[in-house]
């Protein structure tokens, strides 16, 4: 039944994309100048989860270098590498330079082997990079003028508010590339072009890529995954087609494994506050915090802590109820088990 596992992955790149053109004429646009030997401005990539933000970003990194292969791509998780020495180190291991670097080694060191590397441009793509606690490393990659920036965040002004004045100043002028929810048509057309390349013909119908498309309520990444949950539970089944009743079990199967793999990837101190919240079941931010600071050694900040907070509601692990004044927080779904 599934002929090409891999085109059901979350972090698959298409060779065409659908229902994304403006957005990647933009992003080439923007980052043409490369091709001349020139630095182009900084692009940000801007939307919702799930709606091909970082595919997009990918895609067109792929034709740039297809064009030009002397430009090299670091891409970097901020979700994961959230400090200035995590960024640094990222960037030097996508381009071959971390010979000898130990977590002992001086950031100040990272940054000469970076600003060393200037024989080729380089590309530094920082996704969730609303994530990072140190934005040194975002001016620290600006002012070498052979790397350039392309940055996904989910909102522009939840970004700009944490970053620090020097930084904010030199970003205020890059290129904003906006990404909506997918409609029903759109995600499903996503749909039959993934089943089409990983499965084999006739195994999933039209109106059962509908079904999924409006189960996934226009996030890619939550439709790419029901459709993958389903087709290996049919596959395991020995069934020749995805059946209805299939269908109808992957979707909540689907949106589980989604959200287990988000909470396993909170770090350390996201991670205790989602705990403290799903305790409570529903807990104000004076008391979130202080509980919080019980359970840490060496507490953020409270600015930290509502990015954090900002950024579990964005992928719908909890959800803020109320008014600044008034709000509190509960867990969307307090069936999933905790432990992950």
């Amino acid at each position: 039944m599934i002929v090409d596992d891999r085109v059901l992955r979350e972090d698959f790149v298409p060779s065409e994309v659908v229902h994304r053109h403006d957005e990647v004429n933009l992003l080439s646009e923007t980052l043409e100048p490369l091709l001349y030997g020139e630095r182009p401005e900084p692009a940000f990539c801007f939307g919702p989860t799930g709606v091909g933000k970082t595919c997009i970003a990918r895609y067109t990194l792929e034709q740039l270098r297809a064009q030009d292969p002397e430009v090299r791509v670091a891409y970097v998780n901020c979700w994961q590498e959230y400090t200035r020495f995590r960024v640094l180190y990222a960037v030097l291991e996508a381009i071959d330079r971390t010979m000898d670097v130990h977590r002992s080694t001086p950031k100040d060191e990272l940054f000469g082997r970076l600003e060393a590397a200037d024989d080729r441009p380089i590309v530094v793509v920082l996704d969730e990079v609303d994530q990072l606690e140190e934005t040194a490393a975002l001016y620290d990659l600006y002012r070498l003028g052979h790397v350039s920036l392309v940055l996904i965040a989910n909102r522009e002004d939840e970004l700009f508010a944490g970053l620090d004045d020097r930084v904010r100043s030199r970003l205020r002028a890059g290129t904003r590339v906006r990404f909506e929810r997918y409609g029903t048509d759109e995600l499903a057309a996503i749909l039959e072009t993934r089943a089409s390349n990983a499965l084999e013909p006739d195994v999933v119908t039209d109106a059962q890529l509908r079904r999924i498309a409006d189960a996934a309520s226009g996030d890619a990444r939550v439709g790419i995954g029901i459709l993958r949950s389903a087709a290996r539970r049919a596959q395991r089944e020995g069934l020749g087609t995805i059946t209805d009743s299939v269908l109808e079990a992957a979707i909540p199967d689907a949106q589980t494994a989604i959200r287990r793999k988000t909470l396993e990837g909170l770090i350390e101190h996201q991670r205790v506050l989602y705990d403290v919240i799903a305790e409570a079941g529903e807990i104000e931010p004076g008391d979130l915090y202080a509980a919080y600071e019980r359970r840490v050694e060496e507490p953020k900040t409270r600015r930290t802590l509502r990015n954090y907070l900002t950024k579990m509601v964005h992928y719908d692990l909890i959800e803020a109820v109320g008014k600044r004044r008034g709000r509190s927080y509960r867990i969307v779904d307090e069936d999933v088990d905790r432990d992950g």
